[in-house]
């Protein structure tokens, strides 16, 4: 059981769709320990096991003081609605609103393969439906809106931690303070 390094947007293990659990053994356990330890440290409300850079279908989540674990997920989402703020460890910061449904059921499995269901509203629906999206290769920002979308590639272009930000002009030290160039 260890605290390992969480995968980061742009990453292509987080855009690349997850391979079912067929193999319920010693090392699967070990990935829930680790996605455990790992979320708890981040600390955050969910991991997918993409996030770790594995390709298999299993996350963990705690919220509400209840810490678990699905394996092999299958959803049934509510028709109704809820908008709320979303954040994703792979998104250091990033947080915007995102449209989910209001509750989830969601069949699986437990790490022995026994059969599991989880039940839930509001953030752990919220929560499920997120870890459940990574399994899947999709991120929070793809069930945003256009526009909502451009504000958090803007926001990930500015993180310290991203790719994609532009590289820095340096100003000389005449230049004005913000915006470059006035004098």
């Amino acid at each position: 059981m260890s605290v390992l390094d969480i995968r980061l947007f742009g990453d292509p293990v987080l855009r690349t769709p997850a391979e079912p659990v067929t193999v319920f053994d010693k090392e699967l356990e070990r990935l829930v320990a680790d996605l455990t330890d790992t979320m708890i440290d981040a600390p955050g409300a969910g991991l997918a096991a993409p996030q770790l850079g594995v390709s298999l279908r299993v996350f963990t989540y705690h919220v509400d003081g209840v810490l678990g674990h699905l394996v092999n997920p299958s959803l049934e989402l509510s028709d109704e609605q809820q908008e709320g703020d979303e954040g994703c460890l792979s998104f250091p910061g990033v947080k915007l609103p995102t449209p989910r449904a209001l509750r989830v059921v969601a069949t699986g499995q437990d790490m022995h393969g026994e059969p599991l269901t989880i039940e839930g509203s509001e953030l752990l629906a919220r929560c499920v439906q997120h870890e459940t999206d990574h399994l899947d290769g999709i991120l929070f920002i793809d069930r945003m809106d256009r526009e909502q979308r451009k504000a958090a590639m803007a926001l990930i272009r500015q993180a310290d931690w991203s790719g994609l930000t532009r590289p820095m002009i340096k100003l000389s030290p005449h230049a004005g303070t913000f915006g470059g160039g006035a004098r």
